[in-house]
């Protein structure tokens, strides 16, 4: 079957982004507020978003960096060991928190303020479980026996499973899947955990990162895995299954930051993000199923309508930038800077 030329589907919405703050807030937001309408933002800014009045201070800086797109942040809290289970529910009530993030302490850029014990949250988790308030997951262990590679797969069976298990009301969204071990678990977990799949995971696999030498635009964490697993990433993505939605974790670091001696984690895909997604779902032949995956899938489980309206993406070939600007940095190089692109917002 030929693909179509055009596609025209609900705008779309990103459950999964990293806005940063200051400079690199007012570079690299409106990348995400002029395509998505709404977006989970993740909390684990240098200071981290841990209170209601936190949050309520970091999306005004956001609205002020996107101001005249209509773009909604919808805000997360960061889970501490100390985390005010009090707090929590007002910022819940209150509309100011969509979501709660578990950063297990350690595990990924800004997480040194983390839980360091699932445990020492249970009245946190109890709060949330009562709420029905969403807990969003990085899900991977820290322990360092633990190989960087098996950390996400660990962190199901020590973690996820009994943590389910235990609390049967939870609503639970598994972050930036990266095994085929996470697709069959969040497959068999049931209408109450969700997962979002990132649009780098989808096209790279750990090869990639060591191609004529290494590649350090493609780290990020969790860290890409072997060719098996990005190709259970692609099949779930493209399946149009309702657990499966658009997270592009797109996670910015100036280019002197990711190419210096121990560089951070971390993809900015948001240029490119959802002309990439077209292109994956136009490849798997699945075209079809990116408004789902993109639009349907996400809002229906954080319980919100889809939005009304449309944007239509064209066949057509255009260039990543090789660099994003920002203000006193070497400016951020985005997800396949310099490639080119088969599709296009039109």
């Amino acid at each position: 079957m030929t693909s179509p030329a055009s596609i025209k589907i609900r705008r779309p919405d990103d459950w999964h982004v990293h806005l940063r703050d200051d400079e690199m807030l007012a570079a690299v937001a409106p990348y995400t507020a002029n395509v998505f309408a709404r977006a989970i933002v993740m909390p684990n800014l240098k200071k981290p978003v841990v209170l209601t009045s936190d949050a309520v201070a970091y999306r005004k800086r956001i609205l002020k960096a996107t101001d005249g797109t209509g773009f909604i942040p919808l805000m997360t809290a960061y889970l501490t060991d100390a985390t005010n289970p009090s707090d929590l529910e007002k910022g819940f009530n209150d509309g100011v928190f969509v979501a709660a993030k578990l950063y297990p302490a350690g595990a990924t850029t800004n997480s040194e303020s983390g839980v360091t014990d699932i445990n020492k949250i249970s009245s946190v988790i109890e709060k949330m479980e009562e709420l029905s308030m969403p807990l969003l997951v990085h899900g991977e262990v820290t322990s360092p026996d633990i190989d960087v590679f098996d950390r996400e797969a660990v962190f199901i069976d020590r973690v996820l499973e009994p943590l389910l298990k235990k609390h049967q009301g939870l609503k639970v969204v598994f972050e930036h899947i990266t095994t085929s071990q996470a697709v069959q678990f969040v497959r068999a977990a049931g209408p109450r955990v969700g997962a979002t799949v990132t649009i780098h995971h989808m096209i790279i696999n750990r090869s990639d990162m060591f191609k004529g030498g290494i590649r350090p635009h493609l780290y990020c964490l969790p860290v890409a895995k072997r060719e098996q697993h990005r190709l259970a990433l692609v099949e779930a993505a493209t399946s149009g299954e309702k657990c499966f939605f658009l997270g592009t974790d797109t996670a910015p670091h100036s280019v002197n930051v990711k190419e210096s001696a121990c560089g951070c984690a971390g993809i900015f895909s948001a240029p490119s993000a959802i002309e990439l997604y077209a292109q994956a779902f136009d490849e798997a032949g699945a075209l079809e199923n990116l408004e789902s995956f993109a639009s349907l899938n996400g809002p229906a489980f954080y319980g919100m309508d889809a939005n009304v309206d449309e944007i239509t993406l064209t066949r057509e070939s255009w260039k990543v930038p090789e660099v994003i600007e920002v203000p006193g940095t070497g400016g951020v190089a985005p997800f396949m800077a310099g490639k080119e692109i088969q599709w296009k917002i039109s």
